[in-house]
């Protein structure tokens, strides 16, 4: 191996060294405890640590590193304290989870690192979004993330490099390619000899490195930091080297001919530049082996301190406490009297409007909302008002941007998300249900993120463009759903969830963009959000509903006046006001939960399920769901009728009140 010193000092050389060394002995003595049950599983990075040690140690201190499961050198070189490392790996309290997460899955922002998620290729995206903060701040930073050569598969992989080009984030993309996929060879994986081809398609540029040289990575990633610090553009590095254990040790390696076995010991990564070293004089074999003796001491030291840690106590209370970013909401009151009457979409741009003014970190992003304005015009005007660093035009790519919109929060930034339709939300629901949602639990990183989603039928749009999609969100702890019916609500509640630091769904019905008005308070206000509204109060039935059903309730009102109906509007759906929903029951004892979206699974059947088991002595006849039919939504208009649960009101209404 060709190990090329240039202006290294005896001393640099000797703190690569160390740093190579460092997570080679950890795995060795990882192992070992593997095989004694003193931790769970574990993911070798043996024959890869010099493309983790070289990447670490060419940055800056405070420039972000986004690592894989192989990527212990990472945190060994940002010296991330090794007893509480090893209690992260035995799922102790005291490590980076309290116990909530595997080996490498965590971040660490003193130590500027953002661990992984399985899923592998949402953290591309992740690490665009803080590359993007560093640049709407001014700062000369790049940011690395790694991926491996089975994840680059992904369409997260190609989201995030496109976006990376089209935006020209300082983003440097470390492809490891081991030459596997767990056992899937590379030719099963892509169609292109090499990583480096890829670059061209996307307008970057691309260079391969051995991967097993530590001073070549080393160097390249230095070289290339400077350069993309002063002029920032992504850059994609493809590191060729080979994995000498399994995917994880339980997997074994028999897929593997031997003979690529004995090919790459010889380019063993510790153990050439040991090598080297030794025949330059840098070391001597007694000045290497009081090094391998200091870090022994250390290891035994950290294991020492995990190992006095006791196994983690369950505390229910601090568990679902730690789901969500705390955040004390105190409601804002306009500052003056001033109204005016607005329509529902004015409301929403009045707050996105009025939040950008007071956050001047909020950046706003979507397809379409920069010059365009948006397929609903929400945004129109605001390029000129606000600048298009902060009203972004993206690519077609939901997933890339909402990963960037977690990057942001890591560098403390607040970002507005802009779904087309919420339809389209589907192209990016694992970086919503497990990064936005489950960071702060896992590792204490807020997402300060709102996801706007135009939503809902009654537009003969199709199945594609008319769902009411809120429940598949309503499963997933760590987020919050809000779900305004009126411009009031949607301007107040709009304001609250950009001031909240946790990912908030915030759905608005197209159906009331243009079709309702209301006189609003001109000044900033918020609602809190949680909070039912008592829409109308009556003693009959209470209609429990939000979004469109708050009007269908509302015209039943005026054409059934013989009904006294009470009428609640949920507004927020996650978390939800069961002390609201408990006085709607008692008021009436009759209860209808009444949505838009189809009707099994919905959210009416937990609100139903919830007041049949703690309201059971209220009722005076059974909770009554009313939906729509469990079919996609229909496009004719006449089938969309149908499809659509206002036509079965009457009925049900007619069937509870002769209970």
């Amino acid at each position: 191996m060709n190990f090329n010193r240039k202006e290294y000092t005896d001393d640099e050389l000797v703190a690569l060294y160390r740093a190579i060394l460092t997570p080679r002995m950890i795995e060795e003595r990882m192992l070992v405890l593997l095989r004694q049950g003193k931790v769970s599983k574990w993911f070798s990075g043996i024959g890869q640590e010099a493309i983790s040690v070289g990447s670490a140690m060419a940055l800056e201190a405070d420039e972000y590193i986004l690592p894989l499961h192989r990527n212990l050198g990472v945190f060994t070189s940002r010296n991330v304290p090794l007893g509480r490392l090893f209690a992260q790996f035995q799922g102790k309290k005291t490590g980076f989870t309290k116990g909530r997460d595997r080996s490498f899955h965590f971040g660490s922002n003193e130590h500027h690192i953002v661990g992984m998620i399985s899923h592998l290729g949402p953290q591309l995206a992740v690490a665009d979004g803080i590359a993007l903060a560093d640049l709407l701040e001014k700062k000369e930073r790049v940011t690395l993330v790694f991926s491996g050569d089975g994840g680059a598969s992904e369409g997260d992989f190609h989201e995030a490099l496109n976006v990376a080009a089209v935006w020209k984030l300082p983003v440097i993309f470390m492809i490891e390619n081991n030459g596997y996929g767990l056992s899937t060879p590379n030719n099963e994986q892509f169609n292109c000899k090499h990583f480096i081809d890829k670059g061209p398609a996307y307008g970057i540029d691309a260079l391969q490195i051995d991967g097993n040289n530590v001073l070549e990575v080393y160097d390249t990633v230095r070289q290339a930091a400077y350069s993309i610090r002063k002029n920032p553009r992504p850059l994609l590095i493809e590191a060729i080297t080979f994995r000498m254990r399994g995917h994880e040790e339980a997997s074994g390696t028999k897929y593997v001919p031997e003979e690529l076995f004995e090919k790459w010991a010889k380019k063993d990564p510790v153990e050439t530049f040991e090598k080297y070293l030794l025949d330059e004089l840098v070391l001597t074999p007694k000045v290497m082996e009081s090094i391998k003796e200091e870090i022994r001491n250390e290891i035994e030291e950290g294991l020492q301190e995990a190992f006095a840690t006791p196994m983690p106590e369950a505390n229910r209370e601090e568990e679902l406490a730690d789901m969500y970013q705390p955040f004390d909401q105190q409601a804002i009151s306009p500052a003056s009297a001033g109204r005016t009457e607005k329509r529902y979409v004015d409301a929403i741009s009045d707050a996105l409007r009025q939040s950008m003014e007071r956050f001047p970190e909020l950046v706003l992003m979507g397809q379409d909302i920069a010059e365009y304005g948006g397929v609903f015009k929400v945004t129109e005007g605001f390029v000129d008002a606000f600048g298009k660093e902060r009203v972004r035009n993206t690519p077609l790519c939901e997933s890339a941007i909402l990963g960037i919109g977690l990057g942001m929060s890591v560098r403390r930034k607040k970002s507005m998300v802009e779904m087309q339709f919420a339809d389209f939300v589907s192209s990016g629901f694992s970086q919503i249900v497990n990064n936005l949602a489950k960071s702060h639990y896992r590792w204490g990183q807020h997402a300060d993120v709102v996801v706007r989603m135009p939503t809902g039928a009654g537009m003969a749009a199709g199945p594609f463009h008319s769902q009411s999609n809120e429940a598949w969100f309503f499963h997933t702890p760590g987020l919050k759903i809000v779900y305004p019916s009126s411009p009031y609500d949607a301007k107040g509640l709009l304001n609250a969830a950009l001031e909240d630091p946790n990912p908030i769904m915030f759905f608005e019905h197209k159906g009331l963009y243009r079709s309702i008005s209301q006189e609003i308070p001109d000044d900033y206000y918020t609602i809190e959000i949680g909070k039912a509204s008592t829409v109308a109060e009556g003693n009959d039935l209470s209609i429990i509903t939000y979004g469109m059903g708050v009007h269908w309730a509302k015209q039943l009102q005026q054409e059934m006046p013989e009904v006294s109906f009470h009428i609640l509007d949920l507004r927020s759906l996650l978390p939800w006001d069961k002390d609201a929903v408990r006085q709607a029951v008692a008021r009436t004892g009759r209860v209808m939960v009444l949505h838009e979206d189809t009707l099994t699974g919905g959210i009416g059947a937990e609100i139903a399920a919830w007041i049949g088991e703690h309201c059971f002595e209220l009722l005076d006849g059974p909770v009554t769901r009313v939906a729509s039919l469990d079919t996609a939504v229909p496009f004719s208009p006449p089938l969309e009728q149908e499809f659509l649960p206002k036509t079965r009101l009457r009925e049900k209404i007619g069937t509870i009140m002769a209970f």
